[in-house]
């Protein structure tokens, strides 16, 4: 019984690992030198310089890499330089669903064209950054549809759905509103 918990614990799971701002190439390749399985799921982006447009692969997610480890490894992938620490709740590391890595992996060598987008979630506030809805802010009430924006003005107490691409909404960061406010409320859906 005693033995099967510590292959339990020892049992490889993926887990986030948090590493230095642009440092995320040199920390995949320190991990696969010491033989764990990296994956840095990276997209093509052009780059303008003063004299020149650069394609570049960066990270899809900055700031993080994946690794397939036991959790007993942990003080080993700690000690790597450039980490900053195992992603999890306090001191505990949360493994991720091999389902999701096998979904972002399926995602990266589609071969269609990707970008990091912002995590929109309900309750984030919002502003539209194009079209004639420009500059409109609200708030996320419900996500259904990707392209789709629920618009609700408190004081009417009414919503109105409209069609928009969820590219053209970003997350800001407000305090909370006056219920009297006027401002319209949206939900990303």
């Amino acid at each position: 019984m005693v033995s099967e918990s510590i292959e339990a614990i020892q049992a490889p799971s993926w887990f986030a690992i948090r590493v230095k701002s642009t440092h995320e190439k040199r920390v995949t390749s320190l991990l696969e030198y010491q033989a764990y399985e990296c994956f840095l799921p990276l997209y093509s982006s052009r780059r303008r310089w003063s004299d020149r447009i650069k394609r570049m692969e960066l990270p899809l997610f900055p700031g993080y890499v994946f690794s397939r480890f036991g959790a007993l490894d942990r003080t080993a992938i700690i000690k790597t330089p450039s980490v900053i620490a195992v992603v999890g709740i306090g001191c505990i590391p949360t493994p991720i669903d091999e389902l999701e890595i096998a979904a972002i992996q399926r995602i990266v060598t589609s071969g269609f064209g990707l970008s990091p987008h912002p995590f929109l979630q309900i309750g984030q506030h919002v502003r539209v950054n194009s079209g004639s809805l420009y500059g409109l802010e609200g708030i996320i009430a419900d996500v259904r549809k990707r392209d789709q924006l629920i618009v609700s003005v408190p004081m009417l107490q009414r919503s109105v759905a409209v069609e928009i691409d969820s590219a053209s909404v970003t997350p800001i960061h407000t305090p909370k509103t006056n219920p009297s406010s006027t401002k319209a409320f949206c939900s990303a859906a």
